[in-house]
């Protein structure tokens, strides 16, 4: 049989073929350092051709994922011998040596279905779990992207880009959104809140955030902490600027001078400061507040 490089419909050619299949982690566990542990071994027909069936692809677009992959099946002959392999990806894709890259699942779910049916739920919990931090990602985008400011709607995707790419945002895009805020937003009380709400948005962590949520804290940095406290006093400071504030001031080396400023921060201020960081529920954020804000006992 000519199989055809890239042929959506080759491997289930082949698959037609198999009388027997064994499933098993694509990685062994550390409890088996020769083998992975047989999740299923089934030469059940009806069973052989839902499996099939859950193979399906939909395309063979040329990529590969970098990684080892969930879950392996490998498919025998009638007569017990080897007849191929196939490597299942994240929910979406498979990896067979008759193609020159991964296939694209016509119904990705089918398959994780099939294999919670069969001993391996695993693959389908870890699925629901990528999707259930996929959105969530969406919605803090959304927020942070709404939260932005109007002068600077139009360099979003150089923005956003940031998180693809991993890289720091450049001097000139900096420069950039620097001097488009300050000509949008020429008084700088006004701007501190503007940059606080942002800085705000998104996923509110101190560390571990998406590239692009840094750009808010790097143009706050540039501010005199005199116009930060300024903006923090302000009557129209609410609790959304203050957990932007937050996030900033306790940041990892978030300012050059970063004890000093933070030293300059009224006492009473700190206090606010410290009661919204224990409000937000994000640990990490509790422990740099309550290390950066606490007020130090004098000395008797």
């Amino acid at each position: 049989m000519e199989l055809i490089l890239g042929d959506p419909a080759a491997l289930d050619a082949v698959l037609q073929h198999s009388c027997r299949v064994r499933v098993a982690d694509a990685v062994p566990s550390a409890g088996y350092p020769i083998g992975a542990e047989i999740l299923a071994d089934l030469s059940e027909p009806a069973e052989l051709d839902r499996l099939r069936r859950a193979m399906a692809v939909d395309s063979v677009p040329g990529a590969v994922c970098a990684c080892a992959g969930d879950v392996r099946f490998e498919f025998l002959d009638e007569d017990g011998r080897h007849l191929t392999t196939v490597v299942f990806h994240h929910g979406v894709t498979l990896r067979w040596d008759g193609w020159d890259g991964d296939a694209v699942l016509a119904d990705g779910r089918s398959l994780l279905h099939w294999l919670e049916e069969h001993g391996a739920p695993g693959p389908l919990r870890q699925f629901e779990e990528d999707e259930r931090q996929r959105q969530q990602a969406g919605r803090q985008e959304a927020e942070w992207l709404s939260a932005m400011p109007a002068a600077l709607e139009d360099l979003s995707g150089r923005m956003l880009a940031l998180s693809r790419t991993g890289g720091d945002p450049s001097p000139d895009l900096l420069g950039e959104l620097r001097d488009r805020l300050r000509q949008a937003i020429p008084e700088p009380v006004s701007r501190a809140l503007t940059l606080f709400e942002w800085c705000g948005a998104g996923s509110g962590r101190c560390s571990g955030f998406p590239v692009h949520e840094i750009v808010p804290d790097l143009l706050l940095k540039d501010m005199p902490i005199v116009e930060i406290i300024a903006g923090l006093q302000d009557p129209r400071a609410e609790a959304r600027h203050y957990a932007g504030a937050v996030r900033h001031l306790v940041g990892w080396r978030t300012r050059a001078k970063q004890k000093r400023d933070l030293d300059a921060i009224p006492a009473p201020l700190k206090a606010r400061l410290l009661q919204e960081a224990q409000a937000s529920g994000d640990q990490d954020k509790q422990a740099r507040a309550t290390r950066w804000l606490t007020p130090t006992p004098s000395c008797k």
